[in-house]
């Protein structure tokens, strides 16, 4: 059975983030999303359990997905759910530089991990979750950007 990590901080989860879940949950086995905590975000948008059951609600549909969130060492997670493979969405060079930095880590640590870098579709290689939380600041519709539970989750959090 092959098992795949696609870790992130999904703060929020974009349309972006769903479309590399759907492609690499059709390569995969068994597919976990795995929420990271991130050190170097200092105020995020949701508490991880809150990302957690947003990219649960919005992966329903998909049977060979879980989601669940570390704070540990990735490779570490990675290993310990018989995982391979690490699955890293790439918009562009600058995004391939870092992750392929991350991967010769990783790999350093475990070295049978590998690292599989999906190039984003055409219309999400400009998303990220820093550029949805800037139109939530400007009051963008949300659902171009994000699945439509964290849009419904958006819409709640700016009434209260």
């Amino acid at each position: 059975m092959s098992t795949a990590i696609y870790p992130g901080s999904f703060d929020p989860i974009t349309l972006g983030h769903l479309d590399i879940i759907r492609r690499a949950a059709a390569c995969f086995d068994k597919l976990y999303v795995c929420v990271m905590v991130n050190c170097e975000k200092q105020h995020p948008m949701f508490t991880a359990e809150q990302r957690v059951a947003l990219i649960r609600a919005s992966v329903a549909d998909m049977d060979n997905v879980e989601v669940e969130s570390c704070s540990g060492l990735l490779a570490d997670y990675a290993v310990g759910k018989g995982a391979c493979v690490l699955v890293k969405g790439v918009r562009n060079a600058t995004d391939f530089d870092q992750e392929y930095q991350m991967a010769s880590i990783n790999r350093g640590i475990h070295p049978q991990l590998e690292t599989v870098f999906l190039p984003a579709s055409a219309p999400y290689q400009h998303f990220s979750s820093t550029m949805v939380r800037e139109m939530i600041r400007y009051g963008q519709p949300m659902e171009k950007y994000v699945p439509a539970p964290v849009a419904e989750e958006l819409k709640r959090k700016e009434r209260s």
